[in-house]
């Protein structure tokens, strides 16, 4: 069984104390892919060193997090773009690295409103380098869909393509995210008693179901409160076979051929 988790923070110093050590839980449970978002210039260096040490495992993302959109916004954009087009680091040099998404991008309206219209304009920008590159995007949607369905439905073309990541919203705008041709990112959230996720999934199937962590938030039952680490996917797995009457290998190989048609291997 091939599981794959395609959103998760592995860099986070949450991991500092054991980070090789849970990522061996993740392979040892199956859980052999594993996509890392970026959020910043600051999360940079710890991404690019897993890449580097799991080259067969982590898969890099490379963009600006809307909680990240603060008063620097055009150098952290600047940054975004160097490492996209032009895969050179903060010192110059040119590093071999292929960066499968342009994410995490979006809207974050939960936390503050102050750089609303710079986190709607970093990512139409993100948006529209993710189309000249041919990659999909990452989106972060908190208490946003509209404006981000919104912003995204006006760039739409042949070229957009991507994921709604940590999707928590109604069959309505899964809908309205699939006629976008956006697959779903779907973690821990489904495995908790009163979301209604596992109802919005049975009535839109799996066609554009996606599994991820986002660890280490987001925990799935039974280790909810916790922190979360890759490995988890498998309950989330376990969720959806329970809510589609299929086996968790079943869930496995739709959910990872999903990622494998998003992300293009």
């Amino acid at each position: 069984m091939t599981l794959t988790d395609t959103h998760t923070h592995l860099y986070s110093s949450r991991f500092d104390g054991d980070r090789d050590d849970m990522i061996q839980r993740a392979l040892d449970a199956g859980v052999t892919r594993l996509f890392l978002p970026n959020i910043d210039s600051a999360s940079i260096p710890g991404m690019m060193d897993l890449v580097n040490r799991y080259p067969n495992n982590c898969f890099p993302m490379m963009g600006l997090h809307p909680c990240h959109v603060k008063e620097n916004v055009e150098q952290e954009l600047e940054t975004v773009r160097r490492w996209l087009f032009d895969k050179v680091d903060d010192a110059g040099n040119k590093q071999d690295v292929n960066f499968c998404a342009v994410g995490e991008i979006g809207l974050d309206y939960y936390w503050e409103l102050t750089f609303k219209e710079q986190q709607k304009e970093a990512l139409k920008e993100q948006t529209r380098w993710a189309k000249q590159l041919g990659l999909p995007i990452v989106i972060h949607s908190r208490e946003s869909f509209d404006d981000i369905a919104e912003i995204l439905e006006s760039l739409a073309d042949e070229n957009l393509k991507g994921v709604f990541h940590c999707f928590t919203g109604t069959a309505a705008q899964a809908r309205r995210a699939m006629e976008m041709g956006f697959f779903l990112g779907i973690g821990g959230v489904a495995t908790y008693k009163n979301s209604g996720l596992t109802e919005v999934i049975k009535e839109i199937g799996l066609d554009r179901i996606i599994l991820e962590t986002d660890a280490p938030y987001l925990t799935p039952v039974p280790h909810r409160g916790k922190r979360n680490e890759s490995a988890y996917v498998r309950f989330v797995a376990d969720k959806l076979a329970e809510t589609m009457g299929l086996s968790t290998d079943e869930i496995a190989e739709i959910t990872t051929q999903n990622s494998r048609n998003l992300f293009g291997f």
